[in-house]
């Protein structure tokens, strides 16, 4: 046998091996158990390949997001092997991995029962028992549509190899842009084939390598994303390196769903999306309205503070303007389709920008008014997917604050800097602190864009540059900005670690051009202003729908809709605490009494559900006092305040913007 030169690449080591033929990934990291696959040439590889002579080689461990995609795309073999040994009738979709997990999609005459699922479980935990080889072997078409003959999703998939339809909805997980390979799940004792599926891979090397998963439950799923197509069930889980990982993600899952804006929406009566009037289309209710009203109001002080000017504009407009703009073009499909009025299309408003637009076209503009920096909550309507739909975080009509500041080039740099240093301020006052900055940036080999190279250049670096000084984690984001120009997001995390993306800010050199933008320099001459479009909150539903979950419905005194409920001990203590609550309303206090029939115990349980802030609590000797009791909302008590005091300690922690 002849030797082969490699070189196993670790972070930034490098180790000159000579090796036997025959030598595999697994031979080079042997011993090492949380190695689950190899990198070579910068592409991932079984453990079962055989280096060659000239291989760098990277071992890829199991918590890395590489092995985490392996370990969960190998777990959706085994549960698509242990549906189809319990439902032999069932036909293979897909079943790629996701953030935190996988699914498997399956073509079955009736939909999955949560019964059903937990058959899928245990059968899968059989599987992963025996320890069955994951094994690789390549196929011509013709021999993979022999051996996947009655399976069509397959076949069809097959015949997408390679196309630009083929990157739709995972399916290049299954087959890749190059030779076709099946992976065979074969018995560890015998080598006899169990099962077997068409799959680009890498897989691990056994099912007994599979640490801990669970599944999560079913739904249905469009056939590659699309409704034209049948309607298939998709099964969830989720697969991780340790059962202690598991378990967290699986208590921070319950978390996530106490927090949930739709149940707590509903729990505290604070919003509703009505049947009646469409997926995706919000109402506020009295309590909602309070904070949205508050959250509204502290954003426009600030943006006057800041020297924005207030505009407003229609909900609809002429088609030939979104033509003009660009996102006709660019961005159709996200557009509700057309309306006919005296012969001509109008459009529902899908963004702000192009009104925007006209109204620093209205007049001429001199570079004496510049930054000119426009602000307006303006609502949009934008055809999102029902699949896609998602209480507030994902709606069809909702407000955005959206700003849209018109400067010199000159000024450019500078305002980019103080804009983002106002939205992270604006941002943490609302009581989120944890951020990083994403860079979206072109596709050079894209035909999605417009503009000049070196106008994208210049917009990028400036956004760069504004990035940096703010001295967080800058992530690129290759591909991502929008089709006019770059774009820096802000992703805040909240207070169970999710991320959130949150503000933008676009620098825009393409519709000033598009509308013929310009304004009289100091020479005299007339120039183009360049565009930076900004929306804070990204819409206003959303934004208050994470704080409802960052807060888990535990908004800080200023947001809340109720701030203090005062509790009499008796119905004697109910007049003082209505003239106590009549005082604090004059300081411009949200406070009510209940005089309800309840017993005071209940009437303490009303108001911590209902998560108010303060319980102020009046009984004999308050009233003798001039006081009153403080009960929080953690349950800590604090008693005999005089009632100027108790009002004042209320008042301070409104402006203070703090949480009780």
């Amino acid at each position: 046998m002849s030797d082969v030169r490699v070189t196993v690449q670790r972070d930034s080591e490098r180790e000159e091996r000579v090796v036997i033929t025959g030598t595999t990934a697994a031979d080079l990291f042997q011993g090492e158990r949380s190695v689950v696959a190899a990198r070579v040439a910068g592409q991932l590889k079984d453990l079962a390949y055989e280096v060659a002579e000239g291989d760098e080689v990277e071992p890829v461990d199991i918590t890395s997001e590489d092995g985490l995609n392996i370990l969960r795309h190998s777990t959706a073999h085994v549960m698509a092997q242990a549906v189809q040994e319990l439902f032999p009738a069932a036909k293979l979709g897909i079943g790629p991995p996701i953030k935190d997990g996988f699914y498997y999609d399956f073509d079955v005459e009736t939909p999955f029962t949560p019964e059903d699922l937990k058959r899928v479980e245990k059968k899968m935990q059989e599987i992963q028992k025996r320890g069955q080889k994951f094994a690789r072997r390549a196929v011509s078409d013709d021999d993979a549509r022999a051996e996947l003959a009655d399976e069509p999703y397959k076949l069809e998939l097959i015949g997408l190899k390679g196309s630009a339809a083929e990157a739709a909805e995972g399916a290049s997980a299954e087959v890749g842009a190059g030779e076709l390979t099946i992976y065979d799940n074969l018995d560890a004792k015998s080598g006899d084939l169990c099962w077997k599926d068409l799959c680009r891979g890498p897989h691990l090397p056994s099912t007994r390598v599979i640490p801990a998963f669970k599944l999560m439950r079913s739904a249905a799923a469009y056939w590659r994303g699309s409704e034209k197509n049948k309607q298939l069930q998709r099964i969830y889980g989720t697969a991780w390196p340790t059962k202690d990982e598991l378990k967290a993600h699986l208590e921070f899952l319950a978390e996530a769903e106490k927090r949930d804006h739709r149940k707590l929406g509903a729990e505290l009566d604070l919003f509703s999306i009505p049947e009646e009037l469409g997926s995706g289309l919000a109402v506020f209710h009295p309590k909602g309205g309070i904070i949205r009203r508050e959250m509204e109001t502290y954003s426009r002080r600030r943006h006057e503070d800041a020297g924005y000017e207030f505009v407003n504009t229609p909900h609809i407009s002429k088609e030939a303007l979104f033509e003009t703009s660009g996102h006709l073009p660019n961005y159709a499909e996200g557009m509700f389709p057309p309306l006919e009025f005296d012969g001509q299309n109008y459009r529902l408003k899908a963004m702000n920008c192009p009104m925007h637009n006209l109204i620093f076209k209205a007049r001429g503009r001199s570079y004496r008014e510049l930054p000119l920096r426009m602000f307006e909550f303006g609502t949009v309507y934008r055809y999102e997917k029902s699949g896609v739909v998602h209480g507030l975080t994902r709606a069809r009509g909702f407000t955005q604050d959206d700003s849209h500041i018109y400067c010199t080039k000159e000024q450019m740099a500078d305002e980019l800097d103080s804009l983002l240093t106002f939205v992270l301020e604006l941002l943490r006052d609302y009581g989120l602190d944890n951020f990083e900055l994403e860079l979206s940036t072109r596709d050079p080999e894209s035909d999605k864009f417009i503009g000049e190279d070196a106008e994208w250049e210049e917009a990028t670096e400036a956004l760069q540059q504004a990035a940096e000084k703010q001295g967080l984690p800058l992530v690129p984001d290759p591909g991502g900005a929008a089709y006019y120009g770059p774009k820096i997001s802000v992703q805040a995390r909240d207070a169970i670690g999710r991320s959130w993306q949150m503000s933008t800010i676009q620098v825009d050199f393409q519709q000033p051009k598009r509308f013929g933008l310009e304004y009289t320099a100091a020479d005299g001459s007339k120039q183009q202003p360049v565009m930076i479009h900004r929306a804070l909150f990204g819409s206003i539903e959303r934004f208050f729908a994470v704080l409802l979950e960052h807060y888990a419905g535990a908004f800080p005194v200023w947001l809340a809709p109720v701030q203090a409920t005062g509790i009499p001990i008796g119905d004697d203590h109910v007049p003082y605490l209505q003239e106590f609550a009549a005082e604090a309303r004059k300081q411009g206090l949200r406070i009510d009494v209940d005089a309800s029939s309840d017993r005071m115990q209940k009437k303490i349980r009303n108001a911590q559900r209902s998560k108010v802030p303060f319980m102020v609590i009046a009984g004999d000797e308050d009233v003798a006092n001039g006081a009153v009791s403080f009960r929080y909302r953690d349950g800590s008590q604090k008693n005999g305040i005089p009632k100027a005091q108790a009002v004042a300690e209320i008042v301070d922690a409104v402006e203070r913007r703090i949480q009780v």
